[in-house]
């Protein structure tokens, strides 16, 4: 896996670098900026890019919106944004983007190596990664969800929507289920009908639907 960090810390930035090289995880470009991680995506072509919310110059939301443009020129890149502060305008942006591979963590809510690991695998693999925290604040924009709507799913498509929470594909689900990818569309579909989540342009209904099950988790 080659992975590429955007952080301004620099003692935080090597310790990351040292904790993933530990774990046969290569960093291939280490930048403090937004602009440098642009320029450095270009280059090395990374798996993964992780990245803090708030870079120079001003410290405000130049990471995140740098991660929105890397995913729109590279729709397959993984993203990680790992920083101390929720920027819930830009990560709703983010995350509303379409597909897998993206991730929000909390850097003080980090309290476990192997967690940290994990959730840098699952991103670059095309999976979700969310701390609950993140998701308690991002969920209010998916008021549409209201409570109870998980109670009107049968068991069956509790089952897929709590795998669709761990990141996994139709096709994963469908393996892990025993089941045709056609069988898990149809739950898909019917769960999508039953939280409320209509087809949209502006919304990426996959996410708002694994943000209401992380919710009710909670």
């Amino acid at each position: 896996m080659r992975v590429v960090i955007a952080e301004d810390h620099v003692l935080l930035r090597a310790g990351i670098v040292a904790l993933l090289a530990d774990h046969d995880i290569e960093v291939v470009a280490e930048v403090e900026d937004g602009e440098g991680l642009l320029r450095v995506l270009g280059g090395h072509k990374p798996d993964l890019a992780i990245v803090d919310v708030r870079l120079p110059p001003t410290f405000t939301d130049e990471g995140i919106r740098a991660a929105i443009e890397a995913r729109r020129r590279w729709p397959q890149l993984g993203v990680l944004v790992l920083s101390q502060h929720v920027e819930e305008a830009y990560t709703s942006e983010l995350l509303a983007s379409g597909g897998g591979g993206l991730g929000y963590l909390l850097k003080e809510r980090v309290a476990e190596v192997a967690d940290f690991v994990d959730a840098v695998h699952r991103v670059a693999d095309g999976g979700t990664a969310l701390d609950r925290e993140v998701v308690a604040q991002l969920v209010r924009p998916a008021e549409r969800v209201q409570d109870g709507r998980l109670a009107d799913l049968t068991p069956r498509e509790r089952d897929v929507l709590g795998l669709m929470a761990e990141g996994r594909s139709n096709a994963a689900i469908a393996r892990e289920l025993v089941v045709t990818a056609g069988a898990v569309e149809k739950h898909v579909t019917s769960i999508f009908g039953k939280l409320d989540l209509p087809a949209s342009s502006d919304d990426h209904r996959r996410v708002l639907a694994v943000l209401a099950w992380l919710q009710d988790q909670g």
